[in-house]
């Protein structure tokens, strides 16, 4: 049994991503913590009631993202966490978007079970160049005493251009090899956006017992055609009232999606 399979307690695990809104030192922040915590509240308890596996907590509208974190959001989302801990009733993992040692210090925080980041590699993009420090990442896990915490390792970027040109096959051999990765994810060009059916297989094929996660533009659609290969996935946008990234969860959507996904599983 994979360790996803565990910790959710099925076979291919949907986890929904609960989006924050634009934080306190964001460009876009909009003043109210209140109104936040308010809206990660009903985001949760819609994702909930709509019968998702996980939830993966993110400061998705706090770009564009610094690879550190700033104290101000990184305080935010504690703080955010704190006020909704008690609602949660699945498995949960929280993400500092692009800051791979930042994803790290949350969940030793919030004692979540895992994380999701573009954990390794050099990458070009809107921000400019990025270079990726895993080596300190996984030190850091290891200084906190988070064996078990489980890093979902992004094989290929959200808007980003990789500077390493090796084949998807190659790069997750390495990540398996060098990093001992657990979970491999791949995405599609950006958020709401399918990867092609075809790279989730090529990593899969070489990925053996590791769970290999479909990170982007799964939805009520292409489910079974995803999850006739992936080990599970994150949903978004999917989830979201009229399929709209920037909007509220919609606890209907959730609930049809998970309709669909759990006919398609074995359990």
């Amino acid at each position: 049994m994979s360790w996803s399979t565990e910790l959710f307690q099925t076979s291919k695990p949907i986890i929904g991503l609960l989006h924050l809104d634009p934080l306190p030192g964001d460009p876009f922040y909009e003043g109210s913590m209140g109104q936040i915590i308010e809206n990660a509240r009903q985001d949760l308890e819609a994702l909930q009631k709509g019968g998702v596996d996980g939830i993966l907590m993110t400061n998705e509208f706090s770009g564009p993202f610094f690879t550190d974190t700033p104290k101000p959001v990184f305080g935010a989302m504690c703080r955010i966490f704190g006020e909704i801990r008690h609602l949660f009733t699945v498995p949960y993992g929280v993400e500092t978007i692009a800051d791979g040692e930042g994803c790290v210090e949350i969940c030793a925080a919030t004692g979540a079970s895992f994380t999701r980041c573009l954990f390794t590699g050099a990458w070009a993009g809107d921000t400019g160049l990025q270079q990726r420090n895993i080596a300190r990442t996984l030190r850091l896990r290891r200084e906190l005493d988070l064996d078990d915490l489980k890093l979902c390792y992004f094989i290929n970027g959200e808007g980003t251009t990789p500077m390493d040109s090796r084949p998807l096959a190659q790069k997750a051999k390495s990540l398996l090899s060098g990093c001992r990765a657990e979970c491999l994810v791949v995405s599609g060009p950006g958020p709401g956006s399918q990867p092609d059916v075809s790279q989730i297989v090529e990593v899969k094929e070489v990925a053996g017992s590791t769970p290999v996660f479909c990170g982007t533009g799964c939805n009520e659609k292409n489910c079974e055609a995803i999850l006739a290969v992936a080990d599970g996935a994150f949903v978004g946008s999917a989830f979201k009232k009229d399929g709209v990234f920037t909007g509220r969860i919609d606890e209907e959507r959730v609930a049809r999606f998970m309709q669909k996904a759990k006919a398609l599983r074995k359990d």
